[in-house]
């Protein structure tokens, strides 16, 4: 069985976007695009209808291209345990409650059990600070929270380098 892998929104973002000028942006990018392209060989990717709704907005054209990427990707549904952990996450200040909808991406990725998710959000979600708090806040409510890394923290986990 392989490892199941939640795409939060920036993933599916880098993968779309144009190339961008700044070095640091269009690294996520490239290292993005290369985890990208071996990653449903060695994951089972999840996302969900949040995930669908926020790369839903904006430009229309790049909406379509986001869209497009979740062609074979399943989606998971958003139930009352999430909602639950959600506001266990938001009440245990591991994410704050302006940014409520990473804790729901959190939320959903533990309540379904799956085994990473992968963000470029290193405010929010992939944050070093946080990671006790959320992990804390999950196994409070009996769920093991997701591992949380960045297509490169996978990559190098799983592949043993960051270029496939």
């Amino acid at each position: 069985m392989l490892p199941s892998v939640y795409l939060e929104t920036t993933v599916v973002s880098y993968l779309a976007a144009r190339p961008s000028r700044d070095p640091l942006i269009a690294d996520y990018q490239q290292i993005t695009r290369d985890w990208w392209r071996t990653a449903a060989q060695h994951f089972t990717l999840f996302a969900s209808e949040l995930v669908v709704l926020e790369i839903s907005a904006g430009d229309p054209y790049a909406a379509r291209d986001r869209l497009a990427l979740l062609g074979g990707v399943k989606l998971l549904d958003p139930s009352a345990a999430a909602d639950r952990l959600t506001k266990q996450l938001l009440d245990h200040g591991a994410v704050p409650r302006k940014a409520a909808e990473d804790a729901v991406h959190i939320a959903i990725a533990a309540t379904n059990g799956v085994d990473y998710l992968v963000t470029w959000n290193l405010k929010h979600i992939a944050n070093e600070a946080q990671r006790s708090k959320i992990e804390r806040a999950c196994l409070e409510l009996g769920y093991i929270p997701a591992k949380i890394r960045t297509p490169k923290g996978l990559m190098e986990e799983h592949y043993g380098g960051t270029r496939n």
